[in-house]
């Protein structure tokens, strides 16, 4: 009789369990007819294709869903069913060696239900050995493949194919299924997927009693790291299903020095064959293997871990209160708990402040900043409100230069376009923008006429009282200056916020322009912490001419950013020839020659507006000048492509990949203090090292897609390939001592 009860509970749980998948499906399918959204004609297209990778030959399975529309994992969530694929040979099922699948995202549906699956495009892949080749070549195989597709509804969908395998060769019998990938494409597909690895020393597990009845609670931590942007749309623990293990939804939980998850795991024991109780001493009856894809946030790496447990800590852990609230959005990491937020942000704004003022002492701002000392010499006479205005004002052309970058981002990310930090630098007309205002400020520090900034005080013959627009104006251009550069603590706030929420943004970048602009708030209130300059004489005219000799260095640097984004000599001769219209203007206005002077300057805008709208023809030379450069001093330096690094791991050789830009000052000097030594050399040759570089100096959605995936938005980047394939990110700096720790 017990066993009769025990089976009638068995089928009322598995009937709860499975009700709400059945009528997410039912509801969604039905409902279709009061959907405001179209659904699509065909939401998933689906192909097949043979590869070849490490000597053995792979079936591709291709998926490409409609825009927004996801399908689920092997274990899907709270609701929804994973894809399934059935191989057939007359009407026999048969197996094939199944890869890992790809790592899945968390998409939040109504309801607060989670999902695990997958948008866009995606592949899922089968070995096929010698014996399978042997086994079935050249009979018809057939393929039955089903899914479940949602986005606002769910729509049940499949795939019916037939193809012929040869050695080397697929011959699809369906003619109507999408076309086969690029060799590129799909082999990057097969490369990225989860390897099976070793639980890390710094990841923690333990299953232990919750505190609600037949319940366990799993507690993970991994040290040494806060930094979440791996995890944005991402469990840190996906859990393969496992009877009798019903898992629920994980908690991340962002500490001082880690990052800790909680999962309440309800225990269906009691309902297998042979029942089987959640023992109240700790320990099972016989030991389970759980199976988990561990989103790596240090590696930047999905791998699949293993771990037996034979038992779990009696002692009740309670799982942390989350409200819906906190699981509402779909952009951001949703499960990490509010309160943690706070802490996490207010971190990630810590970094971004002394980043920002770290920014100070970088070369691409010191002539700026230079020019605002260079004021502070010229007001510290004033009154000590006035003295507080101008440094407002500069600290308020910091600030608005920031915002307006934000709005860019954000207005780029709306649309589907991803930038990272300096991306204005990538457009060739922004720096002619950026030399011909740099030259118009040398110009002014070298007498030719004077011009209301922190170093003059007139336009022509008219007097601007106190020049606070000359010092928001030096507020717009110390930014802008800025952005070459990536100082220390700067990449990981800049990380966060480009993969963060509109509101983070614009308070990470607030907050860089805060830290930028700290040293003269601070001088606005205590005057006397420059009382080392100084006061005003006859050396004010010297250090002018020297302040306009660096703003011609800067334009000169830029010259050589704007040929190498041009390809050409016609727009650079060009902009030279504005610049030499503009000093004619200035210098015949000296003269008293009003109309002689506004005719060059029309001169000069004509040529500019011609140069601006002319059209750009890209070379497709993957050796561009700044790689040129690099392998002139003595090293073979080659292009990097994702093709490339899987041809190094293939021969089995170590890689040391550097990602540069001919506008990124920190990746000269970088390059000065460490790529370019015979240090570096040696090490290179004693390590047998095979040498990458990308060059970002132009917009290059491949490089920026390749940082984003490892966690950066910018350059320098640095990374080592193991001869396993191992990426480690080195981060923004290196030194000598550091790379050699890594290849060890």
């Amino acid at each position: 009789m017990r066993e009769q009860y025990l089976l009638l509970d068995a089928f009322k749980k598995a009937a709860m369990k499975h009700l709400l998948r059945i009528l997410v499906i039912f509801l969604s399918v039905n409902t279709s007819i009061f959907s405001e959204e179209p659904i699509p004609e065909k939401p998933l297209k689906f192909g097949l294709q043979l590869i070849k990778s490490d000597g053995n030959e792979y079936l591709a399975l291709n998926f490409e869903n409609h825009p927004h529309w996801h399908t689920y994992w092997k274990n899907p969530g709270d609701a929804g069913l994973p894809i399934k694929n059935i191989f057939s040979v007359d009407n026999k099922e048969i197996k094939f060696e199944e890869l890992e699948w790809p790592a899945p995202k968390r998409y939040i549906e109504p309801g607060d239900l989670w999902a695990y699956g997958y948008e866009g495009t995606y592949s899922i892949f089968y070995k096929i050995s010698k014996q399978d080749f042997n086994r079935y070549s050249g009979k018809k195989i057939e393929l039955k493949s089903t899914w479940l597709i949602c986005k606002n509804i769910c729509i049940p969908g499949q795939e019916l194919s037939e193809f012929k395998l040869n050695p080397g060769n697929l011959v699809n019998l369906k003619k109507d299924q999408s076309s086969p990938l690029n060799s590129n494409e799909i082999i990057s597909r097969f490369q990225s997927l989860p390897k099976t690895g070793l639980i890390p020393d710094y990841l923690n597990m333990k299953l232990s009693k919750g505190k609600a009845n037949n319940t366990l609670v799993m507690t993970y931590e991994v040290k040494n790291t806060i930094d979440t942007s791996y995890l944005n749309k991402n469990n840190l623990l996906y859990f393969f299903p496992k009877l009798p293990f019903d898992v629920k939804h994980e908690t991340l939980i962002v500490e001082s020095a880690s990052l800790r998850g909680i999962t309440e795991i309800s225990w269906d024991g009691e309902y297998q064959s042979p029942p089987e109780d959640l023992p109240a001493n700790g320990i099972f009856k016989k030991p389970y293997v759980l199976t988990f894809l561990f989103s790596d946030p240090i590696t930047k790496k999905s791998i699949v871990i293993e771990k037996k447990f034979d038992r779990f800590e009696v002692t009740p852990v309670a799982t942390p209160v989350t409200t819906k609230s906190e699981n509402a959005s779909n952009n951001t990491n949703s499960s990490v708990i509010n309160a943690q937020e706070t802490n996490t942000l207010v971190y990630y704004l810590a970094l971004a402040f002394v980043g920002g003022l770290i920014l100070n002492i970088m070369p691409c701002v010191l002539p700026v900043i230079s020019i605002k000392l260079f004021g502070l010499v010229k007001y510290r006479n004033e009154s000590h409100r006035k003295i507080i205005k101008h440094n407002v004002f500069y600290t308020l052309g910091i600030l608005f230069t920031f915002a307006i970058l934000a709005t860019i981002v954000l207005s780029l990310k709306s649309i589907g376009s991803q930038v990272g930090w300096g991306f204005q630098l990538q457009s060739p007309n922004f720096i002619a923008v950026m030399i011909i205002g740099l030259f118009i400020f040398a110009l002014n520090l070298f007498g030719l006429f004077e011009f209301s900034t922190p170093g003059g005080s007139k336009l022509g013959n008219v007097t601007i009282k106190d020049s606070f627009f000359g010092d928001f104006l030096s507020g717009i251009l110390a930014t802008v200056l800025s952005t070459p550069c990536s100082a220390p603590f700067l990449g990981t706030a800049l990380t966060f916020a480009f993969t963060s929420s509109s509101l983070e943004i614009y308070l990470i970048f607030s907050m860089i322009g805060l830290g930028l602009a700290s040293p003269f708030i601070l001088t606005a209130f205590y005057p006397k912490l420059v009382a080392f300059i100084p006061k005003p004489g006859n050396w004010m005219n010297t250090v002018k001419k020297l302040l306009g000799l660096s703003l011609v260095l800067t334009a000169l640097w830029l010259f050589d950013v704007y040929n190498a984004l041009v390809d050409g000599q016609a727009h650079l001769l060009k902009l030279g020839t504005v610049l030499v219209f503009i000093y004619l203007g200035f210098f015949i206005l000296r003269k008293k020659e009003k109309l002689f002077g506004a005719i060059s300057f029309l001169v000069a805008l004509g040529l500019f507006l011609n140069l601006s709208t002319s059209k750009i023809v890209a070379s497709t030379d993957t050796q561009t000048a700044l790689i040129k450069d690099k392998q002139s001093k003595g090293l073979d330096w080659q292009p990097w492509s994702e093709l490339r690094m899987n041809d190094h791991k293939t021969n089995g050789e170590t890689v040391f990949i550097d990602f540069t830009a001919k506008w990124c000052f920190t990746c000269k000097v970088n390059e000065r203090l460490v790529l370019d030594t015979e240090a570096f050399k040696t090490l290179v040759k004693e390590s047998n090292l095979k040498l990458l570089i990308g060059d970002w100096t132009k917009r290059d959605e491949i490089i920026g897609s390749f940082l984003r995936k490892n966690g950066l938005v910018g350059v320098p980047a640095y990374f080592i390939q193991k001869k396993d394939g191992t990426l480690v990110n080195l981060g923004e700096t290196v030194t000598i001592a550091r790379i050699k720790k890594y290849l060890e």
